[in-house]
């Protein structure tokens, strides 16, 4: 199984890299872009588990670790054998 993770910066903070891309967008010609968050893309490679083991663990390892949940949010999903 693998596990892919987005974490994101919450909505209220301030994301300068954001902000960046967003400009430099509008400099490349793409003005209907009104707003980009960056953020970090994870994969996991989980071994032995069910997919509700998986899905607790993965929980756990984004509050503990991958994520910073007093500035950012995650989310995941589980892929089993190369399909979501």
């Amino acid at each position: 199984m693998i596990a892919i993770v987005i974490v994101t910066p919450k909505p209220v903070v301030n994301d300068p890299q954001g902000v960046t891309v967003k400009q430099g967008l509008a400099s490349l010609g793409f003005s209907e872009v009104s707003d980009v968050r960056m953020g970090k893309y994870i994969e996991l490679k989980l071994e032995g588990s069910s997919e509700h083991e998986a899905r607790e663990r993965v929980e756990a390892m984004c509050r503990q670790l991958l994520a910073n949940h007093v500035i950012e949010d995650f989310r995941f999903d589980i892929v089993r054998d190369g399909r979501r």
